[in-house]
């Protein structure tokens, strides 16, 4: 018998039944530094691109965005170099009186044409050149690392040596020209022979580099293409012209735009071909571009409200060749 302060004995567990049941214990110390270390891991994840990325961004909205905004607010005013400050609200007169300058016109004849006198033969001989590159050759690291030596030189520098080239008395080329029977030329203030000039200086900076876009897009064309050709009986210009000219087709129109865009931006070279006239770009403006019409008017004349509106028009120019390159662009993907 049991007493009343006696309990009873639980009754024993059948052979095979479940356990009692355990409260549940809480997650251990390792677990919660898991779980912490995988929260900061998302994290991390999830906002490290932002900040890697957010330097561009900030120097783009400090150095290209603001003074985008900035510039299009003060060609809607007069405002002077002397008083920056004081802006006076004359809307699209400042769009106006440029339209209605001679110099404008002139200085956007002169770009045009300095543009396709330098573009046009860039290009043809950077083709050249990139297709001879493309064969075989000895010591052909040396010829592309040469390629690039125009353009890693300074403006300043290429611009002096072609002004002794070009010199009117004393020059290398109307030397050479005397030899030939020709007269000495006038190279600053004649206006044909002042572009040829000025374009000259952009081919030979610009040519190689081209030239080795024009390389790398041709190394990238399969060689089975070539083979097929080869035994249709096609000999290496018609391989060129029916095998690679039309699998350049995309890198030719980004290098003419590329250098359209450059030509409408031409600055260096016509300022410093002449250093006594300056932005005016000759005695008679003959090789005066854009670039020098905006500074001319922005920083000799002072008149930042205008050189505005200059620099606005220049950048619409800019959005109309980019508009013309990508419909062409798509007609070619279309058609290829």
């Amino acid at each position: 018998m049991t007493t009343g302060h006696e309990t009873a004995a639980a009754p024993p567990a059948k052979e095979g039944g479940a356990a009692p049941a355990r409260p549940p214990a809480g997650p251990s110390t390792d677990e919660r530094r898991r779980a912490r270390l995988s929260r900061r891991w998302q994290r991390d994840m999830r906002w490290s691109p932002y900040a890697f990325v957010s330097p561009f961004f900030l120097l783009f909205l400090a150095f290209g965005l603001f003074p985008l905004i900035y510039t299009g607010w003060a060609s809607l005013h007069q405002v002077e170099l002397t008083a920056p400050t004081d802006m006076n609200w004359v809307g699209f007169k400042n769009y106006t009186r440029i339209f209605d300058d001679d110099f404008f016109w002139n200085a956007a004849k002169n770009t045009l044409t300095i543009g396709i006198i330098s573009t046009v033969p860039q290009l043809l001989m950077a083709m050249g050149l990139a297709h001879i590159l493309n064969y075989k050759l000895r010591a052909s690291t040396f010829y592309r690392v040469a390629m690039l030596a125009p353009y890693a030189t300074s403006i300043a520098a290429a611009s002096l040596v072609f002004v002794l080239l070009f010199g009117r008395d004393y020059g290398m080329i109307n030397w050479a020209l005397n030899q030939v029977g020709i007269d000495n030329i006038d190279w600053q203030n004649d206006k044909w022979a002042s572009q040829i000039a000025v374009s000259s200086i952009v081919v030979w900076r610009w040519t190689g580099y081209n030239a080795l876009i024009y390389l790398a897009a041709m190394q990238a064309i399969p060689q089975d293409l070539y083979e097929s050709a080869a035994l249709d009986g096609a000999n290496r210009w018609q391989q060129f012209f029916h095998v690679t000219l039309p699998s350049l087709r995309p890198t030719i129109l980004f290098t003419v735009v590329v250098s359209t865009i450059g030509a409408s931006q031409l600055f260096g070279e016509p300022l410093l071909f002449d250093a006594n006239k300056g932005a005016s770009g000759g005695a008679q403006h003959q090789f005066q571009t854009l670039g020098l019409y905006l500074y001319e008017q922005g920083w000799v004349n002072q008149h930042l409200g205008r050189a505005s509106a200059i620099a606005w028009t220049m950048f619409l120019i800019l959005i109309v060749i980019g508009i013309v390159n990508y419909v062409i662009s798509r007609r070619l993907r279309a058609s290829s």
